[in-house]
């Protein structure tokens, strides 16, 4: 049984090592998009390079997330999280010296690899390492630094951006990375799960990564109409069959698909989908449309966009809390509706937009839609599977979150008719911008009617405390538990 105690000068040099590891991964997903006129600029990118340069760290993050848990657990949590915080590092210094947008689209692929390590593995050390009795707070404390890392990562990187430079962005890792290794190597013990057997589904991750990667490039490719295009598509489905196949057939698959015999599970994984389709393009396109149309520096583009993280940190506990007491449909249903309407009123943001009267009412709804549904989903996700199951469930849903940004991102410049160039142009991406909104907010309509029609109230027993709070606006928090990142002396206590 893990004895670490939060207050011993232990626990705090593990704390440190765990915040550090996951805020590189939460900073980076939460700064490249504020990042992303000034590096189309600089690389003379076209927008399906922008594109790119955000999908490709999604993708292979995705992709391997799960595998990554079970690499933590078989070969030792430490060992992999240590790796995985030195890969980003180095993805991160190719990213900050790419000359090209290609370089710096294969260093992000690079990156995504590394998240794939450490994401799992930060709070996996946690529960590893602490005391039972300390590990609620030490849970608590995590997910609030990193909540305020999620909160100061917008501002920080149109800072970066304005100042030194876009670059910085991603160099930023590379004295973060310095700290937490020798940290993590001298003060956390290190912990693997006994029960590990050393099977790694590694044909399932590399297909559902590969369906994953086709897809997506048919999606941002489609406008050529090109028969490169048309044979990718298919080859994407393809690879998704396959994967399904797999996962089947496989005595010890990344992702049993015994799991959706849940219809509960199975039913907020739907509503997780249509969720983070719409987050992802939302924040995608808003930070392009504050500094492209409104004419926002990438400072006051990032500063702007604080008011949605500030509300999920300040309410997300309450939300959570509410969401025992009143049940889950309520929250999964209004959330999303919130959040729709929240993305119909940046129709008023256009060229001679007002923050007080035009934008901060809209991300004032965002940031309460957000509240309202973000920590109800993960709690219920967990909630409809087998306790010895949440992590499993908690992998499934963040991989299923992340997915459907990457899908967001791929799909909605071409359905709104965003040209290579339109971010060039004021007048072009705000048309294509005022086509977009009303597909998200339809995509987030359709995830409330499903919550309404499809999830339950779960059994009181199932309710997982500490997921009820955390600030990571793009994806929901890996939760630890047999088959993604628990340790055997967790669930032995």
């Amino acid at each position: 049984m893990p004895d670490v105690r939060l207050a011993s000068s232990q626990g705090k040099w593990i704390l440190l090592t765990t915040v550090l590891g996951s805020s590189m991964a939460m900073l980076d997903s939460t700064v490249v998009n504020v990042a992303l006129p000034t590096i189309g600029r600089d690389l003379n990118a076209s927008l399906s390079a922008l594109q790119w340069t955000v999908n490709a760290y999604m993708l292979t993050l995705a992709g391997l997330i799960l595998l990554g848990g079970s690499l933590g657990d078989h070969y030792g949590r430490r060992k992999i999280f240590v790796i995985g915080v030195v890969w980003f590092a180095a993805a991160s210094l190719l990213c900050g010296l790419a000359p090209t947008d290609i370089v710096l689209i294969a260093a992000r692929a690079l990156q995504g690899v590394g998240g794939a390590l450490l994401t799992p593995g930060s709070l996996a050390l946690i529960q590893a390492s602490f005391h039972p009795d300390d590990r609620a707070k030490a849970v608590g404390l995590w997910s609030g630094f990193g909540g305020i890392g999620a909160a100061v990562g917008p501002f920080l990187g149109g800072w970066l951006v304005d100042g030194p430079g876009w670059r910085w962005v991603f160099l930023l890792n590379v004295p973060l990375a310095v700290v937490c290794v020798p940290v993590a190597l001298r003060h956390v013990p290190e912990s693997r799960d006994k029960q590990s057997h050393g099977r790694f589904d590694v044909l399932g991750a590399v297909l559902g990564a590969l369906s994953l990667a086709l897809v997506t490039y048919a999606l941002i490719e489609a406008t050529n109409g090109s028969v490169v295009v048309a044979v990718t598509a298919v080859a994407g489905v393809a690879a998704g069959v396959a994967f399904v196949y797999v996962e089947k057939r496989r005595r010890d698959p990344m992702m049993p698909l015994d799991i959706f015999a849940s219809r509960q599970f199975t039913a907020v994984n739907l509503v997780t989908l249509c969720v983070y389709a719409a987050f992802g393009g939302f924040f995608f396109l808003t930070a392009l449309q504050l500094q492209v149309v409104v004419g926002y520096s990438a400072l006051q583009a990032g500063t702007a966009l604080l008011p949605t993280t500030a509300l999920m940190l300040l309410f997300s506990a309450r939300s959570g809390a509410l969401a025992d007491r009143i049940g889950p449909r309520i929250p999964l249903t209004v959330g999303p509706l919130l959040c729709a309407v929240a993305m119909l009123l940046m129709l008023r943001v256009g060229k001679d937009a007002n923050y007080l009267y035009d934008v901060l009412p809209a991300l004032v709804v965002m940031g309460a839609g957000m509240v309202t549904l973000v920590a109800p989903l993960t709690a219920t996700v967990l909630a409809s599977v087998d306790t010895d199951r949440a992590g499993l469930a908690s992998g499934i849903n963040n991989a299923a979150a992340r997915a459907a940004g990457l899908i967001a991102v791929a799909a909605l410049p071409l359905l709104a008719g965003m040209g290579p160039e339109a971010y060039r142009s004021a007048d072009a991406f705000t048309a294509a911008f005022d086509r977009a909104m009303p597909l998200c907010a339809g995509v987030l309509v359709v995830g409330s009617i499903l919550a309404f029609a499809t999830v339950r109230r779960p059994p009181p027993d199932c309710t997982r405390a500490q997921c009820r709070v955390h600030g990571n606006v793009t994806s929901p928090p890996v939760e630890p538990g047999r088959g993604s990142t628990a340790s055997s002396a967790d669930r032995a206590a």
